[in-house]
Order: C-alpha cells, then structure tokens, then sequence
C-alpha cells in the first residue's frame, strides 16, 4: 500500500487547518497566519521537483503537493528470473511550520519529485529554493522575492516590488507591474537567457555582462563611456592586467541598482508595452 506522511507542524496555541484531497496524488493543507493582513515572510525550500507560488487574496496560506511519479515505468532491475519486482511506493512528508508570521515549507530532503503549488497573500517576503528536476514560478506578488534554482528555470510574473533570482541552468524571465526604487536586484545564469521586462517610467542603473552572447533592449539606455574598465596590479612581484567587461548604463536617469549576468546565453532589458 502506498504510503503517504503528512506533517503540519504549528504552535498549539495558534492552531491549523488540515484538508486531504481525494486523489492519492495529491494533497493539501492550509496554514494559518497569526496575524492575518499584516506583513509575513514565507520560506520555501525542496531538494527534487517545482515550485509554484501564486497570489490571490485570501488570508491563508493553501498548500497542495503533487508527486509526478504517479506512473509505474518498466526499469531494469523490475525482473529477476522471470519474477517481477512488487514495489511497496515511496511515502513523503511535508512539513509546514508558522510562528509569529514566519512560515517555513519543506520536504525533508528525500529523493522524490515534488510539486508544491502555493496560494498566499500577496504582500511577502518570500525566499524560494529547489535543486534537482524543476522550475520555480511565481506570479500576482507585491514585495521582496528571493529566488535560487540549480537545474531549472525562474519565471516570476507580474510582480511588484523587488526579485534576486539566480539559477544555473535555466532561463530567468522576470516581468515587472512596479519596482521597489530602494531595493537593489541581481538576475543570473550561466546557461540560458536573462529576459528583464520592467515598467517604461522605471529609473534604473544596470550593470550587465554576457560572457557567450548579447545584450539587447529597447529602452533607450544611456551606456557609461568609460567602461570596460582597465586595471592594472602589482603586488609581491605578481602583475596582473585585467579589463572588466561589464556594461554600464542608466534607464530614465538612473535609479534602483540591477545586475544582469550569464554565461551562455542573451540578455534582453524590455520595456514594457
């Protein structure tokens, strides 16, 4: 029989809610806030598979996991001698943990591809983070996003307020309805596009470098003439002659400071219709 562990871990005196979907692929569970309408941060952290985060506008925190390995696959080691291999499944266990506020998600580490889907208030400082086999997408959110990937693409749409998004392998696609004019950005990959959309009235001051590709934009960016910077050092003997070759420039006079980086791929700063 397959086995299915749910953890929800709260403080008593706060209490939860917990509803079990009827699909055995599929759970969920709802977090309360303590103070619901006030400003909270949630932390999301998995080691297999997406995660998904959407604003709407409850009061609650509605989590629901899917496992994507609701198929059964013939691999090698499923026959022996002319036996078949019974598999008893694989459990996972979720945890969710709320103080003050603060909420904490997790899968505990273990090896199975996870998709958690979450639907939160829309103002969050929110810190997203998976490794292995999955995208992390977000859309409809107000205030500080904080988003690591390793394997996987970032999509954060519709967003108002402040992204850090960093990830490996896989495009960071960010489209902007307003941006936080005193919180700095940074967006980065090695091998895939950074593709930047921004509001046209937005003041910034960028920095970008593509080390396998181009940068592109149609705003009507003012570019540093004096860079690529030249330094020249020399210390103990060792001299070293090194031309950086970021690009510097400014949107609308400058503003809020954006770093774009990667290594293979394009860098496109849009302006948004």
């Amino acid at each position: 029989m397959k086995k299915i562990k749910w953890v929800l871990l709260l403080l008593v005196t706060i209490g939860a809610t917990q509803i079990f979907a009827q699909a055995d692929t599929k759970e969920e569970m709802v977090v309360p806030l303590s103070s619901p309408g006030k400003p909270y941060k949630l932390h999301v952290d998995q080691l297999n598979g997406s995660i998904e985060v959407i604003g709407y506008a409850g009061k609650d925190i509605l989590i629901e996991v899917t496992s994507d390995e609701t198929k059964t696959r013939a691999r090698r080691g499923d026959s022996l001698n002319g036996m078949r291999r019974i598999s008893a499944g694989k459990g996972y266990e979720v945890q969710a943990r709320e103080k003050d506020n603060a909420v904490t998600v997790n899968n505990s580490g273990n090896a199975r591809n996870l998709k958690l889907t979450l639907k939160i208030p829309q103002d969050v400082k929110l810190k997203l983070a998976t490794v292995n086999n999955g995208d992390i997408t977000v859309d409809n959110l107000k205030g500080e996003l904080e988003i690591t990937n390793v394997n996987g693409p970032i999509r954060a749409t519709n967003i108002s307020g402040s992204v850090v998004a960093n990830t490996v392998n896989g495009r960071v696609l960010v489209t902007f309805l307003s941006v936080d004019a005193k919180s700095p950005m940074a967006f980065s990959t090695l091998n895939g596009n950074v593709d930047i959309t921004l509001p046209a009235a937005t003041a910034a001051t960028v920095k970008m470098k593509s080390e396998g590709g181009q940068i592109y934009s149609d705003f009507d960016m003012i570019i540093d003439p004096t860079s690529p910077v030249t330094k020249k050092t020399n210390e103990r003997g060792m001299y070293k002659l090194e031309k950086e070759d970021w690009v510097h420039g400014k949107i609308n006079g400058g503003g809020v400071e954006m770093m774009m980086t990667n290594m293979n791929g394009q860098i496109f700063v849009r302006k948004a219709k």
